[in-house]
Order: C-alpha cells, then sequence, then structure tokens
C-alpha cells in the first residue's frame, strides 16, 4: 500500500482505534491531517509531521466547515473514526455518531474539501441479532450461521441504532451529493490502549473471569493492526456505498479470551464466574437508572447488557477478502500475547 505524500484527513485520533491509524498512514507516507477538539488529550499524537485542525464535530455543519477551510488544502480522503460508544441516553449517541457525521460529510462537500473517498467507522452492531438460533451441531458444540451483507439490521442497542442511522445519512449523501463512501463494521476490536477489553485483564490479575449466560456463543474479534489496514485499502479499494463486515475471520469459544490472557499475563488460579442473564440486567438496569441521575456512562448499561447476552458474532468477511483485499494477520493469540506485552511495558498490568 502506498500513500505517499497523499493528504489524509483523520478523525478520533486520540482515540484508541485513531491513534493507530494515524501511525500506519505516516509510516506509509501519507500527508496526515487530524481533526481534534482543543481538549482533546493528544498523547499518542506527538509526531511533529502531523497536522492539527482545532474542530468539534458536535457543532453545526458551517462551523465546522469554517475550521476545515482554515487549513487551506483539500484531502484525498477521510477516514473518520470518531465517534461515540458510550452515552448516557440515545440523544447523545445521535450527536455523537450520526450529527457528528453529517455534519463532517456535508462540511467536506460543500465545501469542495474532499477529492476522494469517505470512510466511515461503523460498527457490526448495526445488525443487531438477527440469527440467534444455533444452526447446526458439531463435536465443539452448537454453532450459529454467519450474519451477511442480505440480513436486515436488527440494532437492539442505542449504539447500534446510531450507526445504522449514520449508515443510512451517508448513502442519501451519496444519492443526492456523490459522496463517495465505504462503511466498515468491525466486531469487537482489541488492541493497546484500548479500555475495555483491558477491564478483562484487570479481572484475570485478581484471579477472576467474569462472563454470562448458559446458552452457547460464538464471539468474533478483530485486532486493531488488521482494522487499520482494512481502513486504509479502503481509501482506493472497494465498492463505493456498500459496509463491509471484519473480524479476523476465525470464530472463538466465550472462554477464549480470558484463557489466553491468563496465559499471557502467568496468572494461576482463576475463579471462573459463569453469570445468569438475569442478574446482568438487574445490574445493568440499576446502573442505566444512576447514569441518568449522575449523567455519567457506565461500562456495564443496557447497551452493554443487550451486547452481552447476544449469542452470535460471526459475520461474513468474503466481500472485505474480495474487495479489500483483506487478509486478516492477527488470530486471537497472536493480538493478546502483544497486547499483554503493552500493558506490561507501560505500567498498565
Amino acid at each position: 500500500m502506498n500513500l505517499n505524500q497523499r493528504k489524509l484527513l483523520i478523525t478520533g485520533a486520540s482515540g484508541f482505534i485513531g491513534s493507530f491509524v494515524v501511525e500506519r498512514a505516516l509510516e506509509l507516507g501519507a500527508e496526515v491531517w487530524v481533526i481534534a477538539r482543543s481538549t482533546s488529550n493528544k498523547r499518542y499524537l506527538s509526531d511533529s509531521r502531523i497536522h492539527f485542525i482545532t474542530a468539534d464535530l458536535a457543532n453545526e455543519t458551517a462551523v465546522v466547515a469554517n475550521a476545515l477551510c482554515e487549513a487551506d488544502t483539500q484531502w484525498d480522503a477521510c477516514i473518520h473514526v470518531a465517534g461515540v460508544t458510550k452515552a448516557i441516553d440515545a440523544a447523545a449517541f445521535n450527536r455523537g455518531n450520526y450529527q457528528a457525521t453529517v455534519h463532517l460529510a456535508e462540511a467536506l462537500l460543500q465545501k469542495h474539501l474532499l477529492k476522494g473517498r469517505f470512510v466511515y467507522f461503523s460498527s457490526l452492531s448495526v445488525m443487531g441479532a438477527p440469527k440467534e438460533l444455533p444452526a447446526m451441531q458439531s463435536a465443539k458444540g452448537e454453532h450459529y450461521l454467519p450474519i451477511n451483507e442480505k440480513d436486515e439490521p436488527q440494532p437492539n442497542t442505542e449504539y447500534g441504532r446510531s450507526k445504522l442511522k449514520t449508515e443510512q445519512a451517508l448513502n442519501k449523501l451519496a444519492l443526492e451529493q456523490n459522496l463517495d463512501y465505504i462503511a466498515l463494521r468491525p466486531t469487537g476490536v482489541y488492541g493497546p490502549r484500548e479500555k475495555d477489553y483491558f477491564m478483562m485483564a484487570q479481572s484475570i490479575k485478581n484471579h477472576i473471569d467474569f462472563s454470562v449466560g448458559y446458552k452457547p456463543q460464538d464471539i468474533t474479534f478483530i485486532y486493531v493492526r488488521d482494522l487499520v489496514e482494512a481502513a486504509l485499502a479502503a481509501i482506493d479499494k472497494g465498492t463505493s456505498g456498500r459496509a463491509y463486515f471484519l473480524t479476523d475471520g476465525r470464530s472463538y469459544a466465550s472462554r477464549d479470551y480470558s484463557d489466553l490472557l491468563q496465559q499471557e499475563m502467568g496468572v494461576k488460579n482463576v475463579l471462573h464466574i459463569k453469570a445468569p442473564l438475569w442478574l446482568l440486567r438487574i445490574i445493568c438496569s440499576f446502573n442505566s437508572m444512576m447514569t441518568r441521575i449522575t449523567r455519567r456512562p457506565t461500562t456495564l448499561n443496557n447497551d452493554k447488557y443487550h451486547i452481552l447476552r447476544q449469542r452470535n458474532w460471526l459475520c461474513d468477511i468474503t466481500p472485505a477478502k474480495t474487495d479489500l483485499d483483506y487478509n486478516p494477520q492477527w488470530p486471537l493469540e497472536r493480538g493478546v500475547r502483544e497486547t499483554v506485552a503493552w500493558y506490561k511495558e507501560n505500567k498498565w498490568l
């Protein structure tokens, strides 16, 4: 992949995934421009080659457009990673995902600032749980059919609904204003700098592994470096207007991730606790009630309940392999090994 001297506009660069996108784009020779709020943490954005644009995408399109115009340039592509994964209510998800994306896309179109493709980071969560009945029995248990792009999206979280609404808005802009865009729908993303999966590592360190639900579960993952390669490939490859599912191409049992963490961390005698869904429901409902009072989002909430109770996270990545030449290099064992090494090196563990 050659991005030599191509101008890329990247959002969400101060976050987990976005910071890796920036690093890889710079490695490949791109001229990187980053949209960040004045309050954004730039811990992973210290490279002197990065050009910064101070803007808040929550502002109206005209305000965002003015901030972009101050850069006095045009971009060959925009990779829009920024978004909200935890929020206090549906309105906050709507502002952080749908409205922010529309403001950015409209600003780029109205001022003719984008010469190429708009790559949007959506989520597998737009699909909800359309295939929850096991379809086959094997020596290892019951398994499900993969979700594919022909399945009707049935988002069951506020997060998923906001992401689907955003995809629909981009499709409208494509039809009405000729926006060239691709949506990426990754499954759960893990790796260095990520904080939600890190909570599991902390739990393992304390000799406790917590999971929920007794029905069989097929889980998928994608390592952050594989996701970044797919995003950068989507600048030139893939069908405009199409949404691509992304995983590492494998299926995992519910304990695989925690077992690998335990192995890499060298922790012995871990207590594995499997709780019923009704208990998770009570905890998540209580936390969501407290969020409405404190106005501070928590990790275990009503959205998280639907995510944790979902049994089938399989999805068909054949279109991504075909169109984007996507070839995942980081199976879970390799990814967890590098992630734990990073935790230790950076004193997270």
